[in-house]
């Protein structure tokens, strides 16, 4: 074999490699889920943004919530049926309102009782989902986030508060900001109010909207388990082991070093070394 012909075969093997291992790597994850689902009797659906490595040239590509997203979800949740619990699996850093709002929306319109399960963290629009759902199940260390709206670069919070401040020469593009930003404030917490309703009784339902709504935090100021529990929310945390599984087969970006090594099975701590014996000593 001529080294053209080598160079041929391994051309097609370069190729048709990374196909093959995404394609096994979609099977697990079927697997994965098909496991969660006899075993808690319910639907899964996963909601999970990782940057993930483009097969050939290596481009880490950051993933938010979007219209596509909501499409697919509502999709999976109008093909569920109506008496069938839906567990949905949340990892990311939030993304457009509009999709956001129509996956909470319709999760909170689904007849039978709704999950989310939080392994790692789900923000902005992420904790917005979230909140349709009767249990979020989240991970010890897991957080939630804020779900302030944000216009442009800037919180709507932030706005607000620079045109309270005296200042003659305001041009008329800070005053439209302003506005807009009442309006998305306004509109944002009428929804997470919508989403507690029934959930919550109504004056804790007003003080959690008022506090995840307001910008009294910035917008990735983590919320974990005591300080969602605090806020009136339906926290477990209970994870089953098949979401962190799950989580396994959406792999990072490859590195030429990884940032974080350890030895990939359940740890126990080494018992001490015993202390060398001395050997006895014998007197003539």
């Amino acid at each position: 074999m001529n080294l053209g012909n080598l160079l041929w075969i391994y051309l097609i093997f370069a190729t048709l490699l990374p196909v093959m291992h995404r394609r096994w790597i979609d099977a697990q994850r079927l697997l994965r889920m098909r496991s969660l689902e006899k075993r808690r009797g319910t639907r899964v659906i996963s909601l999970i943004h990782r940057q993930e490595t483009m097969s050939f040239l290596g481009i880490p590509v950051a993933r938010y919530i979007n219209i596509e997203d909501s499409e697919a979800v509502l999709t999976a949740i109008r093909t569920t049926p109506p008496d069938l619990p839906i567990d949905i699996i949340l990892h990311t850093p939030g993304g457009l309102v509009l999709a956001s709002e129509q996956i909470a929306e319709s999760l909170k319109r689904h007849p039978a009782r709704v999950t989310v399960l939080v392994p790692h963290y789900a923000m902005s629009g992420g904790t917005l989902i979230a909140l349709a759902a009767e249990e979020i199940i989240l991970d010890p260390n897991a957080v939630l986030g804020p779900v302030d709206p944000q216009i442009g670069e800037y919180p709507a919070a932030s706005i607000l508060a620079a045109v309270e401040q005296p200042n003659p020469n305001r041009d008329d593009r800070t005053l439209i900001l302003a506005d807009l930003s009442r309006k998305a404030l306004r509109q944002v917490r009428e929804t997470v109010l919508a989403l507690l309703k029934g959930r919550l009784p109504d004056d804790q339902a007003a003080l959690t909207a008022e506090a995840l709504t307001s910008g009294q935090w910035t917008h990735d100021y983590p919320i974990d388990v005591e300080k969602a529990r605090a806020l009136g929310l339906p926290v477990a945390t209970e994870m089953p082991m098949e979401v962190y599984d799950l989580m396994a087969l959406y792999p990072q970006p490859m590195q030429r070093r990884p940032s974080v090594e350890y030895i990939p099975v359940p740890y126990a701590p080494q018992p001490p070394p015993e202390p060398a014996r001395r050997a006895p000593r014998h007197r003539s």
